[in-house]
């Protein structure tokens, strides 16, 4: 994972990432290593620059590589506004680009409905299937064909309502299911074998494999790309944030996530990626795990007292008991979101507003501290507790403003610096 964060003012947009990444191979532990780079100038020349999060690579091809052959075909070409920066760096991922190869496309699709049949689908087929054992001792063919129906046609129900994603055309799904209908039925045979599969759930299955590549769905390890600084025309900084998941059937599945701008209204901006509890805290004044506890365990009580309640009252009818349930439960919701708004009223007066304020008013270099201290504040985290320390190593940190463009002020390299004079000669124009 990754602990990321852009801070925002009039004057600059500050970035900061860790440098740990999480590699895993099947059927072996989990390997994390500190020292990769996500924070990127994406122009030698302007005051743009890019981080990456979710995963360090994209279709298997470094993000560093991707970013670097990216910024040499960019060149001195310049947009006037930070979204025209952000798509066509999207452009430049989707357009049959040479570095995704219809090979390695096939290969993400295989590992993609492959996984999500296991995973997800199987998974859920076992789990029910284990809790009938579990309770009648066994379980018949009959039930079992039941399981394997239902559980299919949730997930095929869940995929089908789901919007198709606004980049994706209409005919990608069928376009799908007729380039890859082998590499599908490839994946479903392997997962389910000889599970007894009626026809109708074999059609479904192939639909649930092609809404993967077209619907607003996206796994929990989707890489992300953040992209920051000012266009030609804009005096504020703009940031633009994307899931980008994968090039399928030369289709770049991908979805804007965040979309931001500093404005005269809008003076500052604190904006966590990946994992974002630290921040969260440090703004909203609670955890956001407890917080969601607490509520939960609110609403649970607030709900539950009517029910005592009229429980208690013996003379009503079953008629009246029901009519002054559904009055009182009414009740206690209306209770229950006036006090998330005095919450909420309470926690933006006492927390967040006040760091805002400050945010709007620190200089460069401060804006720079703040952003490396949110990171290095979940990378703690991790430290001191049980958890993996997915957030970890070397933080990088970089300032974007208009008139200075993009400013290193830390930088990881994997070599000395004195050995190689090189690099830095090489690498000596504006932006780098």
């Amino acid at each position: 994972m990754t602990a990321e964060v852009a801070i925002m003012n009039k004057d600059a947009v500050a970035l900061a990432a860790d440098s740990a990444v999480t590699m895993t191979r099947k059927g072996e532990q989990e390997k994390i290593f500190t020292s990769v780079n996500k924070l990127f100038a994406l122009s030698k020349y302007c005051p743009v620059g890019i981080m990456v999060f979710g995963r360090a690579d994209f279709m298997d091809v470094p993000w560093e590589t991707i970013i670097k052959i990216y910024r040499e075909k960019l060149g001195k070409q310049k947009f006037d506004t930070l979204e025209k920066y952000a798509k066509n760096f999207i452009a430049f991922l989707g357009n049959r680009n040479p570095l995704f190869p219809e090979k390695q496309q096939e290969r993400r699709v295989y590992g993609s409905v492959r996984g999500y049949f296991e995973h997800q689908i199987k998974d859920s087929i076992n789990e029910k299937v284990n809790s009938i054992i579990r309770e009648k001792g066994k379980i018949t063919e009959r039930e079992s064909k039941q399981i394997i129906s239902d559980v299919i046609k949730q997930y095929y129900d869940h995929l089908e309502g789901l919007d198709m994603l606004p980049s994706i055309p209409r005919h990608h799904i069928g376009d799908i299911l007729k380039k890859y209908g082998n590499i599908i039925n490839k994946a479903k045979e392997e997962i389910f074998e000889k599970l007894p599969i009626s026809k109708t759930c074999v059609n479904q299955l192939r639909k649930i494999a092609a809404d993967l590549f077209s619907k607003d769905v996206f796994p929990l390890n989707t890489p992300g790309v953040v992209i920051a600084g000012f266009g030609e025309d804009e005096t504020f900084p703009a940031l633009k944030s994307f899931n980008v998941e994968g090039i399928f059937g030369n289709i770049l599945k991908y979805k804007e996530t965040n979309s931001h701008k500093i404005s005269f209204d809008t003076i500052s901006l604190i904006i966590p990626f990946a994992q974002r509890e630290m921040v969260y805290g440090f703004m909203e004044g609670i955890d956001p795990t407890l917080e969601r506890y607490m509520q939960l365990g609110l609403l649970s009580l607030l709900d539950g007292y009517p029910e005592v309640i009229v429980g208690s009252i013996k003379k009503l009818s079953e008629k009246e008991k029901r009519a002054l349930l559904k009055k009182l439960k009414k009740a206690s919701r209306g209770i229950f979101r006036n006090y998330q708004d005095r919450i909420k009223q309470f926690r933006a007066k006492r927390y967040s507003n006040p760091v805002t304020e400050v945010v709007a008013m620190l200089p460069k270099d401060e804006l720079a501290k703040m952003a490396e201290s949110l990171v290095s504040l979940t990378s703690f985290k991790r430290k001191v507790t049980p958890e993996a320390e997915t957030v970890a190593g070397p933080i990088d940190v970089a300032v974007i403003s208009k008139g200075d463009g993009f400013i290193w002020i830390k930088r990881k390299h994997y070599f000395k610096g004195e050995l190689n004079p090189q690099f830095f000669g090489r690498y000596s124009l504006k932006g780098e």
